[in-house]
């Protein structure tokens, strides 16, 4: 037998409460029964968000909220700033160009932080960029990027709007929507929200939803003014996907039961002790600065192919991690301490790392980074 443990930076584990409250029967999403539902959902999600604007719940995977952050506040041929510093940077370039939007690049070596001032000279320069883009948590690096001060720099440009992907870093980092300037911020259901795949969040500033009234993009599906108009009725522009949303409702009282604060605690608690425990078995963190909470990133020892890792984690222990996208591909692997995570779910991932190492011939002292990890979770 072969105990199965998902460690990976999305999908993550689903809560026991969410996964019972999905197996109730369906019911219809124009029905009475639907429209209390969709209100929690609303409240809990303005709650998690820390803004005072709805939150818009779309049917999708967190992409297609990238995707709708472009084509609803932009134009053919309006400029963009993306930061790129990973794979998902590199996806906001993929998604602006597709819409016909110019881009400009602040390109940043993976395991490194953008610079907020480099961004402040960029806007300076070029004072007709419509847009700022970026990764809260980049979750191919392990990287978090300085979301506050990057905020305070946009917010000072009227002509300016500033869009962050917070697919991965959503409750495992305190993101302040409306006191900080966030004009978009988009969430995704399989992360830190404990939930399948399935849902995409996307937060928008009344500064945003001005741009929203001049953005010639074509839209369909992704028509954020229809889903707002639908909103404010409880319900979805298109079919509403109803047990996901029953199952975001139980999982938002589970967070609320433990309190923002304390989940951006327990986030920065794992992050800290897999860092720590890490670095104890003698391995060399990918991540040079500014570290995310969500996932560890973590260089794999020389003479060792790093999807191999990731593959001998899974085959032989049961531990689903993640291994390196793009130009990290076969250099990393990454452990994840996102959403439904706690203690022994960092205990769980070293020992297998250790236990894995040793099997494929690397010299490691068993128990050195289970040790350190216990001390700095024991409770």
């Amino acid at each position: 037998m072969l105990k199965r443990y998902l460690l990976a930076p999305g999908p993550t584990p689903v809560p026991s409460e969410a996964l019972l409250a999905m197996a109730m029967p369906i019911i219809h999403h124009r029905s009475p029964d639907f429209l209390p539902v969709l209100d929690a959902a609303k409240n809990g999600l303005k709650w998690l968000y820390q803004t005072k604007n709805d939150v818009l719940i779309i049917c999708s995977t967190g992409t297609g909220g990238m995707v709708g952050s472009v084509n609803n506040f932009f134009s053919p041929g309006d400029k963009a700033l993306v930061i790129n510093a990973g794979n998902f940077g590199e996806r906001w370039t993929k998604i602006c160009k597709a819409y016909n939007l110019y881009v400009e690049e602040i390109k940043i070596d993976w395991g490194y932080a953008v610079k907020p001032e480099d961004v402040e000279k960029a806007l300076k320069k070029d004072p007709s960029i419509k847009g700022v883009f970026v990764q809260a948590s980049e979750t191919s690096t392990g990287v978090y990027h300085d979301i506050k001060t990057l905020a305070s720099i946009v917010k000072k440009c009227k002509n300016t709007i500033f869009v962050v992907d917070a697919i991965s870093a959503l409750v495992a980092h305190d993101l302040k929507m409306d006191e900080w300037g966030i004009d978009v911020l988009i969430g995704g259901s399989q992360k830190g929200l404990m939930l399948p795949p399935g849902l995409a969040f996307v937060g928008v500033s009344e500064k945003a939803w001005k741009f929203a009234e001049k953005s010639t993009s074509p839209k369909f599906y992704f028509n954020f003014k229809k889903e707002r108009e639908s909103l404010a009725k409880n319900q979805t522009n298109f079919t509403s996907p109803v047990t996901l949303i029953i199952g975001l409702n139980e999982c938002i009282k589970i967070l609320q039961k433990e309190g923002l604060e304390n989940a951006f605690k327990r986030h920065e608690t794992l992050a800290h002790a897999t860092r720590e425990a890490v670095k104890a078995i003698g391995l060399e963190m990918f991540t040079k600065e500014s570290p995310s909470n969500s996932v560890t990133a973590v260089n794999a020892p020389k003479g060792l192919d790093g999807q191999e890792i990731y593959k001998n984690l899974r085959v032989k222990y049961g531990i689903t991690a993640a291994g390196g996208q793009g130009q990290a591909k076969g250099k990393i692997f990454r452990i994840a301490h996102l959403g439904y995570a706690d203690t022994f779910d960092v205990i769980t991932a070293i020992a297998g790392v250790e236990m894995t190492l040793k099997g494929m011939g690397h010299p490691v002292k068993l128990g050195a980074g289970v040790a350190v990890a216990e001390e700095l979770l024991l409770k």
